[in-house]
């Protein structure tokens, strides 16, 4: 079941760069895709620190490649961070990884 998922992940997914907190990055081949809802205001919130993104996106990647909140995933202009990762098992297998993506806020210059 994993092997035919990765298949499908290398075959139609987009090439991402993981960044993890540690430092290591690796590229690979996973799903990035927005959340899309209906929508009737503007996909940002005001903090006290002033506005913030809601967008957000869904990444799905291969079994052997595990997100944790925190890591960076760049895909293309893209640089998200990842808010909330899951593992979904098949069995005692890891099938994929998934997680909710969000823009990924800039260092303070």
């Amino acid at each position: 079941m994993r092997q035919t998922l990765e298949r499908i992940m290398t075959q139609y997914g987009q090439t991402v760069i993981l960044a993890r907190r540690d430092g290591t990055k690796r590229t690979l081949r996973a799903f990035v895709q927005p959340v899309t809802k209906q929508r009737e205001a503007l996909p940002v919130a005001a903090t006290p620190l002033g506005a913030v993104s809601e967008e957000l996106w869904v990444y799905i990647g291969p079994g052997d490649a595990p997100l944790s909140p925190d890591d960076s995933v760049e895909q293309g202009v893209l640089s998200l961070t990842a808010r909330e990762v899951k593992a979904l098992y098949w069995q005692d297998e890891v099938l994929y990884h998934w997680a909710l993506l969000g823009r990924r806020k800039e260092a303070a210059t």
